[in-house]
Parts: C-alpha cells; structure tokens; sequence
C-alpha cells in the first residue's frame, strides 16, 4: 500500500487484504508493460490458438462428420489464469481460422489499492485484456465453445455490450466470474455458482455442460 496512515490504517488495510483471497481476479498491468514484453504475449496467444484450434489427426472415414459435428468457424474460449490472489476468469473468442484472438473479462482499474478498495466499495473497472491473459504459462483451466456465423455475431455483440455496461467492479457482487458467467448464460450453458475460484468455475461449467463443443443459440 502507498498510503501510510499508521499502525492502526494498516492493520485495517492488511485485513482487506485477506479478504483478497475471496476475490477472483488481480488489477490490470498493462498500463506498465512495454511494447516488447505486449508483442511477446500475442505471439505467444496466437501460438496457442493455433494449437487449440489446429485439427487433431482422425481416421478419413470419421474426420469430416466429427468436424461437422462439433466445430464451428467461431469459438468461444472461457478461461482461468493464476494470479496473485485466486486467480482471474476471462474469455478468448475470434475465429478458428485467425490466429489473432479478442480478450474480454472484468478486473479493477488501476494498481493494489483499487484492488483492496474494491473489496468494500464499487471501483472503476476494465474490460479487456489484463496482464497474464495472454500468457500460457499461467493457464489453470480452459472449456471453448464452437459457434456459426450467425450465432457468432449474436455472442461477440453480446460481448462488447456486456463491456460497455461494465463501468465498476467489486469483489463481492460485480466480478470476473460473474463476468464469463454472463456470457455463458446468454449462449444457452448451464452455468454453476459464480462464488469459487475462477479455475473451479470454468472446470464445473466444463463438467455441467458435458464438455460439448458445439453451441447453438435459440430463436431470437
């Protein structure tokens, strides 16, 4: 903490920070990152979607119906990241055939003392990629979601709305989980409690959905 207000502020503030534990993501970084180590975590992003994305060797007579069955041309990637606290929930999503990829979570603007703050009150929030987002090294759990085109463009403008109506977050009511959790609700998944670390919630909204691959959208 930067702000020293003596032994007894501390204490107080020491204590918000073990409630930190119960939160499921860090502040963003990015602001302090350089362009260098930014372009290294894209291509290090784009490295895995390709991987993730890339087909895996089938039998020719199965191949082709197993695609249809359960790929789309888009996808939806909800995904976990370690962190300082409990870790941080987000979603990749874009199209399989690009290897550039959309981040969109929720996190609290600005350094530790909007993190600690945002477990009392309401704090500013950011939208988009946090840092450790697009490393693959800090990965705890993944479960994507192909879509169609048409489905695609409903969830993606989904997602920018559900950003832009995102102004503040909070540990307690407005958080990552509750985030992601929006996002699948509005695609169809079964969604589990979003009070859990953000690796528990994506493994259980994994498991609750069978991990199917395939998702359709209802009628408008």
């Amino acid at each position: 903490m930067t702000n020293k207000a003596g032994r007894s502020g501390s204490c107080i503030l020491a204590g918000f920070a073990l409630a930190a534990m119960l939160s499921c993501t860090t502040p963003s970084a990015s602001a302090h990152e350089t362009d260098k180590q930014t372009d290294r975590r894209v291509a290090d992003a784009n490295a895995l979607a390709t991987t993730d994305t890339a087909p895996r060797p089938q039998p020719q007579s199965t191949r082709r119906s197993v695609a249809r069955a359960e790929k789309g041309p888009y996808y939806v990637d909800f995904r976990a990241r370690t962190a300082a606290s409990w870790g941080h929930a987000f979603v990749w999503y874009g199209k399989t055939s690009e290897k550039a990829v959309e981040v969109a979570g929720l996190t609290p603007a600005g350094d530790t003392l909007a993190y600690v703050l945002g477990h009392i009150t309401f704090v500013p929030s950011e939208t988009g990629a946090s840092y450790g987002d697009l490393d693959p090294e800090y990965l705890t759990a993944s479960y994507r979601v192909y879509l169609n085109e048409a489905d695609a463009k409903r969830v993606f403008a989904y997602i920018k709305e559900l950003q832009a109506s995102s102004p503040v977050w909070n540990a307690e009511t407005i958080n990552c989980t509750g985030f992601i959790g929006d996002i699948a609700e509005f695609m169809g998944l079964k969604v589990p409690h979003r009070w859990q670390r953000p690796e528990n919630f994506v493994n259980s909204l994994k498991e609750m959905n069978g991990g199917r691959q395939m998702v359709r959208l209802s009628a408008k």
